[in-house]
């Protein structure tokens, strides 16, 4: 009877040490397996840091671009004189027909006059109006 639980004893011990040396072999890949990781997420990271230099460098390009053709434009409005108003000195059909069934006359037109005959008409269409007559060189 010693002699069988000795024999099991060394059975167990066995299987214990088998098994032990499983879990070393599964610490050392999930181990290697988590180095891999890092190595890729600082690749990745490197990837996108790249990319976002990248990026930023055009928007600043496209940036200094647009403010550069801003300043050519504004200085380009500046030397046109005040009384162009785009080459257009009437107003569409649409507009004075307007204008006419409210009492107003291009030929006579008072900003008393012309925001009283507005009145009627809701905020964006005023401005729209007040908009095509400043572009007519109609309105000051």
């Amino acid at each position: 009877m010693e002699m069988e639980l000795k024999d099991e004893l060394g059975v167990t011990v066995e299987r214990l040490a088998a098994a032990a040396g499983l879990l070393e072999q599964a610490v050392e890949r999930l181990a290697q397996r988590q180095s891999d990781s890092e190595e890729s997420i600082g690749r990745i990271g490197h990837i996108v840091a790249t990319v976002e230099a990248r990026r930023e460098t055009e928007l600043e390009e496209k940036l200094a671009a647009a403010e550069a053709e801003i300043a050519e434009l504004r200085a380009a409005a500046a030397s046109v004189p005040s009384t162009v108003t785009n080459g257009r000195k009437t107003l569409p059909v649409a507009m004075a027909n307007l204008l006419a069934k409210q009492g107003v006359t291009v030929d006579s037109m008072e900003a008393g006059a012309l925001d009283a005959a507005l009145v009627s008409l809701s905020l964006e269409q005023r401005i729209a109006v007040k908009a095509q007559l400043m572009r007519a060189g109609l309105l000051g």
